[in-house]
């Protein structure tokens, strides 16, 4: 019999799950193979059937490959530049893994541009003690969520807990999963709810469809002290439109993704006002969770194709996501 070669390269797991990955891999009948780095996964690439990681160039090389699971929720690492060239080849995410830390960081950031954080730390930074700048609050907020799958739910759950005056939820189907929002809207009626917004999430995948969904008119619809933030994809966003309407001071925005990462050292990024930058660490790896979920799926994934069935986190090589 064949063998059939499974290589994992996720140097962030732990002994432990690596040696669950390894028990039911091969109770499945596969042979599991670790790798530490990108080189040492190339090696085992030629006759690999299953490869679980984040390495265009071992998918390039790895002629026998039948299934790739990428670690992340995005995989435009795998769409782009003849990465997967045998369109049989099943490439799932890890969509559903990411909404916990993600959701936090939305929390974190937005009440720390409402609380006046990054002027709070520029005044206590000169020794100064200045305690009456105006503030605003999450409670009564006009929330609305542009992107209503993992990480939108898990935000709406959390920012629910704030009392905001509406949490609406934007998508492309009008379902209002677990019926977390107070309504749904059709993303091809953004516009319509934009001048209603206090607080702007955007959680989307960067595809063709979604590229500069809010662009420079979209932006200008949201009121006077509007706050955004984007922990999807920053080619999203219009960037050049809003750092406009930030430098003017109408609004301002917490920033997780650009459309260039890393952001260029010239960049007029990092000068503009009424910006809160993260270097993309929103939904990373960092999280103990987050691995311990990346890792459950993969497996939940695992058993099912073993049994002839799809991964449940198929992804639509056409429509990116």
């Amino acid at each position: 019999m064949k063998e059939r070669k499974l290589v994992i390269l996720l140097p962030q797991f732990t002994q432990a799950q690596r040696g669950k990955i390894a028990q039911t891999a091969a109770r499945l009948g596969f042979t599991p193979l670790f790798a530490d780095t990108a080189e040492e996964a190339l090696r085992l690439a030629p006759d690999a059937e299953v490869f679980f990681g984040s390495a265009p160039e071992f998918t390039r090389a790895a002629k026998a490959l039948r299934w790739v699971c990428a670690p992340s929720a995005g995989v435009n690492q795998y769409l782009a530049n003849g990465a997967l060239p045998d369109p049989e080849t099943l490439l799932s995410n890890s969509s559903g893994a990411y909404g916990v830390t993600i959701s936090e960081h939305i929390v974190m950031v937005s009440l720390e541009m409402m609380r006046r954080q990054q002027d709070y730390s520029a005044i206590v930074s000169q020794r100064k003690w200045v305690r009456d700048l105006p503030v605003t609050s999450l409670k009564d907020c006009r929330i609305t969520l542009v992107g209503t799958g993992d990480i939108g739910q898990e935000a709406a759950v959390r920012l629910r807990a704030f009392s905001p005056a509406a949490l609406i939820g934007v998508n492309r189907g009008g379902r209002n999963p677990k019926n977390l929002f107070d309504r749904i809207v059709m993303q091809t009626d953004l516009a319509a709810v934009l001048p209603e917004t206090d607080l702007l999430i955007v959680s989307l995948p960067g595809t063709k469809d979604t590229f500069r969904m809010l662009d420079a008119r979209m932006i200008s619809l949201l009121p006077d002290g509007a706050i955004v933030v984007n922990v999807g994809r920053g080619s999203v966003i219009d960037q050049r439109a809003l750092f406009r309407e930030l430098s003017s001071g109408r609004l301002k925005a917490a920033l997780d993704v650009f459309e260039e990462e890393p952001i260029p050292q010239d960049d007029p990024a990092w000068e503009c006002p009424n910006l809160l930058i993260t270097p993309h660490v929103a939904g990373n790896m960092t999280l103990p969770y987050t691995v311990q979920r990346i890792a459950d799926l993969f497996l939940s994934d695992l058993e099912r194709y073993a049994q002839g069935l799809l991964p449940e986190r198929l992804v639509n090589r056409e429509k990116g996501y």
